[in-house]
């Protein structure tokens, strides 16, 4: 569960099963009503242009939806005597845009493109503030997936570079003691970086032979 902060609100984020996000819809009516959000989505719903809107976008994400019911639905929108509530639109209509939770989290939320037309029928204002705060929220993952990433493939190359000591450079005759004197060897190398001192730059670390003794001379 994640959460954006826009001009003060706090506005929930989750994820379905396709790690899409979906945005609180609940908590960005309380920009216009604190008390009775519901009511705010409700109103929202029985617009035309938000009908045909919906409409549109289940047509091309949701190979499942009822258009049968999306007509009749687009036929009544407008009037006065239409009411529509986001549970009554997936159930009819068999909606994925839209869903209705309960419990701690609970509320209406919305795919985050559905969310900032939503938004935007709110506040043109709010809408802006609200696709900045997200743009951000995405940037910050992309930067830790990113860090995730890079640690976990020196994990992979360090067992890869382990493995390969192991079966190359320790002779079987060596004690427990000398193996581990390799093993620090070769880690010394795996991690050696530029020491830097003003402007110039050495390299640290030499090799050891396993035994522990001068390498390379008689």
């Amino acid at each position: 569960m994640d959460k954006l902060v826009v001009r003060g609100t706090e506005i929930n984020v989750q994820r379905d099963l396709k790690r899409d996000d979906f945005l609180s819809l609940t908590d960005i009516a309380k920009i216009k009503d604190s008390d009775n959000p519901r009511y705010i989505i409700q109103n929202w719903l029985r617009n035309r242009n938000t009908i045909e809107f919906l409409g549109v976008w289940e047509t091309l994400y949701n190979p499942n939806f009822n258009r049968v019911e999306f007509d009749a639905f687009r036929s009544q929108a407008g009037l006065n005597s239409f009411v529509m509530t986001p549970q009554k639109w997936v159930d009819a209509t068999g909606a994925i845009g839209i869903v209705s939770k309960a419990g701690r989290y609970g509320g209406t939320y919305a795919h985050k493109e559905i969310a900032f037309e939503f938004a935007s029928w709110i506040s043109v204002e709010f809408k802006l503030y609200l696709v900045k705060e997200f743009e951000r929220l995405k940037t910050e993952e992309m930067k830790q997936l990113g860090w995730d990433i890079k640690r976990n493939l020196a994990k992979i190359n360090y067992r890869i570079h382990t493995d390969a000591i192991k079966e190359n450079l320790i002779p079987p005759e060596l004690s427990a003691r000398q193996i581990s004197l390799v093993y620090a060897n070769e880690a010394d190398v795996l991690n050696m970086v530029p020491v830097q001192s003003g402007k110039s730059e050495c390299s640290v670390h030499q090799r050891r032979n396993p035994a522990g003794g001068a390498s390379g001379k008689a």
